[in-house]
């Protein structure tokens, strides 16, 4: 091994880490390995838009005899959002709303389908993975 480092970092004139340098030798060596880890989010496939247009449609005709919850609980893993229109990072993924009362997530901690039935006079909450109800 010569006396160059192999991984040298690069800063600008801020001071701030603007860039790393890889000597070609260790670059061959995990060229495998670095592609994976470095292009992998260009791989992945772009998740649809959650539809939020179904789930304003839903508040706007929203007409039970309690106020608009925003809450949101995984009986599975235990992922729970007192509003999941706020969370960052998210925590549940909005799937639809129909104007029947059906809204559906999934948590994006164990993958389960969340469902919260909006009835006239309570809302029953289900998820998936366990045949779980609460109430």
């Amino acid at each position: 091994m010569d006396s160059q480092k192999q991984v040298q970092p690069y800063y600008n004139e801020r001071g701030q880490l603007s860039g790393v340098w890889i000597s070609a030798q260790k670059w061959l060596q995990h060229q495998t390995d670095l592609e994976n880890i470095l292009l992998e989010q260009e791989r992945k496939p772009a998740s649809p838009a959650e539809p939020m247009h179904e789930w304003m449609n839903f508040l706007s005709y929203w007409d039970f005899n309690y106020p608009v919850e925003k809450k949101v609980v995984c009986q599975s893993c235990g992922c729970a959002s007192d509003d999941w229109t706020q969370d960052s990072p998210k925590k549940f993924y909005l799937r639809n709303a129909s104007l029947g009362g059906l809204v559906a997530f999934v948590c994006l901690g164990c993958q389960s389908r969340v469902t919260k039935k909006h009835f006239k006079d309570h809302i029953l909450y289900e998820c998936s993975d366990l045949n779980c109800k609460v109430r």
